[in-house]
């Protein structure tokens, strides 16, 4: 019996046993099946939430409203394609509906991995009936990217502003037609940081007015700022607004700077900080309002292995300065509450960034992301239906290296909570002399657990490396005689990034290989899980038949 006739045959049990309190939407089977998985669940299912809203690295996120619904960017650096596309209709349950740049440019440069580079903090906007996407690559300058309906197309990436070092860039429409992009600097490029700059645009984004910019707040003028940076720029109330973030991405709070004029001057005020909270430099985001008019703002956590996860605070205004979270002691800063009413009351199905795959569509899963640009060579999701076929990519940097940093052909995803478990199962028949294929948790350091074929037939080894960037060479951590055809993987991770990996012949046979690992964190992202194969026969592969990721 197939996969799908299996998953179907399950949800219609669960209709019929639910159907009294529930009824049965034939609609909604990849969304309830997800969900009965899903390890983090933000929706508490009796009208509140919990913080963070949604585990995963999607940092340095921007939400904006249209209609009803809610859309969500984030960054995305070296991976491909870059820019996941997110949408909600309670802003707290989430669905991965795509990603507007399935290939990074310039793209000779990203064939590459570009590790910390690439796409940064990107400024999503609704203008004129279009969605638009503003975001800087701190090598190349400030890309425009425009879209009618939110899934896409989106239209090729328009170089609005080329330089190093302009990072962080947010557009204005005003009331009187003209427009305007502000944008920060990174220090390790322009060498200057800790301000923001004003430059005035045309109206379709496709050129500057101005020959140069003028820096409308500068942070290195006000007592105790160090990297201000991240501005997302409103205007609300006759006040133009700035919201941005300072202090540094692990410990920093969010700052709001309110003027009449556009170029100021500007008046400031800490509206957000950690306090006595768990919720370590909460800032950087975007402030959103429903239609009935209450306010709520977004913003990320750094949380090192785990990367940058997102929160949701409620908001309010008191004497036109907006306050955030929970203000205590009435001073007009507030702190990260961990649960809330929801912002929108009634039934929402719940939804959570997809993270299982179970190969039975035509295309891969939303939540995978390739090292660098990808090729349409390195896999197959037709050649044997109901498996995700990848082709052993010839990379010789690896053969010489011993060292996944500069490997394009890493098949990747966010770590999706705090604790989880990742079960796959590889068909081996088709792999040549010389392949490697295997389950890995990847960053800095990084370990993998797979099969090396070899001309006394297969083994089954466990790899890491420590500090990759700095070109280590894997070490050997476990090697073992492996005959079967088909190999049963799983890696378990605990709290903190704990990782356990396992192995069978059957999937009542998993049993436990080498001492546990402690994943750390890549170049600006949290670690990533994935699947590789590599060689130098174009025709070997393996059939990945699942790639299941569930609750502890």
């Amino acid at each position: 019996m197939n996969k799908s006739l299996i998953q179907r045959l399950a949800f219609y049990t669960s209709c019929l046993l639910t159907a009294g309190l529930l009824g049965c939407n034939t609609t909604a089977t990849n969304t309830l099946t997800s969900a009965a998985n899903s390890p983090w669940q933000a929706d508490l299912g009796n009208g509140f939430y919990k913080n963070p809203l949604i585990h995963a690295d999607y940092s340095d996120p921007d939400v904006i409203r249209v209609g009803k619904r809610y859309y969500m960017t984030s960054s995305s650096f070296n991976n491909s394609p870059g820019l996941p596309l997110l949408q909600s209709e309670d802003m707290v349950n989430w669905e991965l509906v795509g990603h507007a740049l399935p290939q990074q440019v310039p793209a000779e440069v990203f064939a590459k991995p570009q590790h910390g580079k690439g796409v940064w903090a990107p400024c999503l906007r609704y203008h004129n009936n279009k969605f638009w996407i503003f975001y800087p690559d701190p090598d190349f300058g400030i890309y425009v990217m425009t879209a009618e309906n939110f899934a896409g197309p989106w239209s090729a990436p328009h170089l609005l502003l080329a330089g190093k070092g302009i990072i962080d860039p947010t557009p204005l429409w005003d009331e009187d037609g003209n427009a305007y992009l502000m944008h920060a600097w990174a220090k390790s490029r322009a060498g200057i940081n800790n301000m923001l700059t004003l430059r005035k645009m045309s109206p379709d984004g496709k050129t500057l007015l101005d020959d140069k910019g003028e820096v409308v707040i500068d942070g290195n003028k006000i007592p105790g700022y160090i990297t201000l940076e991240g501005p997302k720029l409103y205007k609300h109330n006759g006040y133009y607004y700035v919201f941005a973030p300072s202090g540094g991405v692990e410990h920093g709070w969010q700052s709001v700077f309110r003027a009449k004029n556009i170029n100021g001057p500007y008046e400031h005020r800490t509206v957000l900080e950690q306090g006595y909270t768990s919720v370590n430099g909460p800032h950087q985001g975007a402030w959103v309002q429903t239609p009935e008019g209450s306010d709520w703002f977004f913003h990320f956590q750094e949380l090192r292995v785990y990367g940058r996860i997102v929160h949701l605070q409620p908001m309010h205004w008191v004497n036109d300065w907006p306050v955030i979270g929970k203000d205590a002691d009435n001073n007009g800063t507030g702190m990260p509450v961990l649960r809330h009413k929801k912002p929108i009351a009634g039934n929402f199905a719940i939804k959570n960034p997809a993270t299982t795959d179970e190969f039975s569509s035509e295309q891969l899963g939303f939540q995978w992301q390739w090292n660098a640009n990808w090729k349409s060579d390195w896999y197959s999701l037709s050649a044997n239906k109901g498996s995700l076929r990848l082709y052993a990519v010839n990379d010789e940097g690896y053969r010489q290296q011993q060292n996944l940093w500069h490997t394009p052909s890493l098949l990747l995803q966010k770590l999706p909570a705090d604790e989880f478990v990742v079960e796959t199962k590889l068909a081996l028949e088709n792999l040549a002399v010389g392949d490697t294929a295997g389950l890995i948790v990847y960053g800095f350091d990084y370990q993998w657990l797979g099969i090396k074929k070899t001309e006394a037939g297969q083994e089954l080894i466990l790899m890491n490396c420590t500090n990759a960037e700095a070109n280590c060479k894997e070490t050997l951590l476990s090697r073992t005689t492996y005959k079967s055809a088909k190999i049963y993987l799983r890696m378990t991770l605990e709290r903190g990034g704990i990782v356990q990996f396992s192995y069978g012949e059957t999937a009542n046979s998993i049993k436990n290989i080498g001492e546990t690992f402690t994943a750390i964190r890549g170049r600006w992202v949290g670690a990533q899980m994935g699947l590789f194969t590599l060689g130098k026969a174009k025709s070997s592969f393996v059939d990945v038949d699942y790639f299941r990721v569930k609750a502890l």
